[in-house]
């Protein structure tokens, strides 16, 4: 999957989106990668034009979605 570098987030690296299985993909600054499943393409794009992408991931998408680490 492309990942886009995130520029406004001092833990989060990279995401990226595939819209046919709707799995979002976080890679960290630390360089673990997970992927967030069933995730709406709205929740993506809400996503990478936050503010703080590591806050709007803590909030809004940890705990919300099934995820596993890559």
């Amino acid at each position: 999957m492309n990942r886009i570098a995130v520029t406004r987030s001092s833990n989060v690296a990279s995401v990226g989106y595939d819209h046919k299985t709707q799995t979002l993909e976080v890679e960290f600054t630390n360089g673990s990668v997970y992927q967030y499943f069933d995730v709406p393409q709205s929740v993506y794009d809400q996503l990478i034009n936050a503010d703080s992408v590591g806050k709007y991931l803590n909030v809004n998408i940890k705990g919300s979605y099934r995820y596993a680490r890559v």
